[in-house]
């Protein structure tokens, strides 16, 4: 064995607890070569199923290729998973190298003609009824990929595809990258204590240790979420507030190397040319055919339906708040944006005397994150045991052994909660180890799931309290994590969330339902000083506030998703204004006065760099989902062991391996309908 390879932790199979990373022997220049290792070993694995003379069939050709990358696979996910959690300037110079070099690796295979001959003689052959469905399902899923990812291109087409795929893949990582430059090289430093009114104690506390970090005197306020939001929320000065709301809402518009403006109009481009390269009218309906949804007829339908059910109260919310913001401000103020959350607060502590700082010291993370626990230990019955041996990548990063009910080992489950700067924003959940089972010797291969979040940090003198919204996202990622942790199919690549992507918010969504049960919540949320249980009356108030401005809330997904349909159901090239086609894209979904240098395409990460172009809208479809899913445990009792068994069962542990429709009815009994969310919303009595 060379020094490299010896010295290398990815060129072997991991010997750690449960084939865990070793992180902590991994070093920055061990991926580039374990990246090309991989790709070795891959085309070799590749050239032996082209070079068997046996005829094609299943185990020779689409298991061995669903078998093949392993080595590259393990790299590339925690490469691509730390580029997000905990980067630098070290590891975003490596992806220029790696994405690139990823990217033709996986069109050199797509597009490997005599590798798609193969695929396409199993595929065709008429004893396919000998296959299991699972197996069945893994053919025509491979089959289908192959097809999507260009193989049936000739020719110049066929380099024509190479050549955009490539680009498209430099394109997301540098919108990526521009978006957390912009978040993370902005700062709001106030010296003087008088514009910190009305902000509560722990954003101020907050904001002295930021400044404190960054080595300026005073406070100061960042674009970071935990930041961001309190003070939109709560801090009096109006000019202030719209300061951070314009960082916040031009980021990459601004005239620097940052800009993001022409790279959103090559990215919807690029994805435009080549879905027509592939033979589809736009990239919309290429996306859509491996979805629910089928096509953009199906979401517009969607939206539509949402736009005329929630428009009308959403109004009144706006009229409400901008009442109650004229009483304080006279008969002329206008409600711009910067405005909405700091009346809507105003408007929702008058109504139901509520607020998040008022909630806090309820929701001590510790405490959380037991209640999350203990929810699922009562769902189903599994428990989590800490594991300090178990290596990390950042002494923030807990990880955690779990295991079922009936004391097996279920899963790795590493927790990563608070803000700093290698971490992008936002909330996610994701894997370093799929769960598969070995079909020679029945050995089920447990998977490692990660949730990454940006909660908001303790201080010198308190710990860790959570808004509700973070209690509400706690519960959302955990339930991806699940989704993840119930695996329990045969083959890696159709297991956990691989998934259709409008079903795979289905069980996220549906945890995010128990945050406002007084049953629930009366398991953890105890004051972190006094250790009183959250007051029964406040719980009320809780579920009492649980609709407040939820129309508003509701126009402002869908205003998303007519942004998304816009760029992507285009089938000419976008050469003109950004903000001025973004403004008519969800003109019908706004109710705020629009703000001329405002513009959400050039931070919208999920559309333009994540796995939500043309899929946005699936937020809103899973919600139809998982109202009408929690329904069924209102029905039975929010904690019926049987219902759960079954949700468990006929959802979380199916992964991908039938269609969504058809695990969503085996668990239901029928189709979802609209009407258990109007009625959870307060639309519908």
């Amino acid at each position: 064995m060379n020094t490299i390879s010896s010295q290398n932790p990815f060129f072997e199979t991991y010997s750690t607890l449960h084939s865990t990373v070793p992180f902590d022997k991994i070093k920055t220049g061990d991926y580039v070569p374990a990246i090309r290792e991989g790709i070795r070993r891959q085309n070799a694995e590749i050239e032996a199923i082209i070079r068997n003379p046996e005829v094609p069939t299943f185990a020779n050709t689409v298991l061995a290729y669903e078998k093949s990358g392993e080595m590259l696979h393990r790299v590339s996910t925690v490469f691509g998973n730390l580029l997000s959690a905990e980067t630098d300037d070290d590891l975003q110079e490596l992806a220029k190298e790696i994405m690139p070099m990823m990217s033709e690796h996986e069109n050199n295979i797509s597009l490997n003609e005599e590798l798609f001959a193969r695929i396409k003689a199993v595929y065709e052959q008429q004893d396919k009824e000998t296959l299991s469905p699972e197996q069945h399902k893994l053919l025509e899923d491979i089959y289908n990929g192959f097809v999507r990812n260009g193989a049936n291109l000739l020719g110049e087409d066929k380099e024509k595809y190479r050549a955009l795929c490539k680009e498209l893949s430099l394109l997301t990582l540098q919108f990526s990258e521009n978006n957390l430059k912009e978040t993370n090289d902005y700062k709001l430093v106030i010296t003087d204590k008088s514009q910190l009114a009305g902000l509560p104690e722990s954003a101020v506390e907050a904001a002295a240790e930021t400044a404190g970090e960054k080595g300026v005197e005073g406070w100061v306020f960042t674009l970071q979420a935990p930041s961001y939001g309190p003070f939109l929320t709560y801090a009096d000065s109006r000019d202030l507030r719209r300061e951070l709301y314009m960082a916040y809402n031009t980021k990459c518009t601004h005239d620097n190397a940052s800009n993001n403006l022409e790279i959103v109009k090559k990215l919807a481009n690029v994805r435009m040319e080549i879905a027509q390269l592939l033979g589809y009218d736009n990239f919309a309906e290429y996306n859509l055919q491996e979805r629910m949804a089928q096509n953009s007829e199906s979401v517009y339908k969607l939206l539509d339906q949402l736009l005329e059910a929630y428009t009308p109260t959403a109004k009144q919310e706006y009229a409400e708040v901008q009442a109650l913001a004229r009483q304080a401000e006279g008969e002329d103020f206008v409600l711009m944006p910067w405005d909405w959350a700091y009346y809507s607060h105003k408007l929702k502590d008058r109504k139901f005397n509520i607020d998040d700082e008022l909630l806090r010291p309820y929701f001590e993370l510790n405490n959380v994150k037991q209640g999350v626990f203990g929810l699922a230990t009562r769902l189903y019955g599994i428990t989590f045991k800490k594991n300090p041996d178990i290596p990390v990548y950042h002494k923030d990063v807990d990880a955690y052994e779990v295991f079922d009910k009936d004391g097996k080992f279920l899963a790795v489950f590493y927790t990563d909660f608070h803000p700093r700067a290698g971490k992008r924003s936002g909330a996610w959940m994701t894997s370093y180890k799929e769960q598969w089972i070995d079909e020679k010797t029945g050995e089920n291969s447990r998977p490692h799931i990660s949730i990454v979040m940006n909660f908001t940090k303790p201080t010198q003198d308190k710990p860790a309290l959570l808004t509700f919204g973070e209690v509400e996202t706690f519960l959302h990622e955990f339930g991806h994590s699940l989704h993840g942790m119930f695996a329990n199919t045969t083959y890696g690549s159709l297991s956990g969330t691989n998934v259709y992507w409008d079903f795979v918010e289905l069980p996220s969504q549906f945890m995010e339902n128990f945050a406002i049960e007084k049953e629930f919540l009366h398991t953890f949320a105890r004051h972190y000083q006094t250790g009183e249980l959250i007051p029964g009356e406040l719980v009320q108030r809780i579920v009492d506030s649980s609709n407040f401005n939820a129309a508003y809330a509701c126009l402002r997904q869908v205003s998303f998703g007519l942004l998304d349909m816009a760029w992507y159901t285009r089938n000419t090239p976008f050469e003109g204004d950004v903000k001025a086609y973004e403004k008519k894209a969800w003109e019908k979904a706004q109710i705020l006065p629009s703000v001329a240098e405002a513009c959400m395409s050039t931070q919208f990460s999920h559309i333009f760099a994540g796995g939500y172009s043309a899929g946005y809208y699936s937020y809103k479809w899973a919600e139809v989902l998982d109202a009408d899913a929690f329904s069924l445990f209102k029905q039975t009792g929010i904690f019926n062991p049987e219902t759960a068994a079954s949700f468990r069962e006929n959802i979380l542990s199916k992964g991908g391996t039938e269609h969504p429709m058809t695990l969503y009815k085996r668990f239901r009994g029928q189709e979802p309908t609209i009407d258990a969310l109007l009625i959870r919303n307060g639309i519908k009595k």
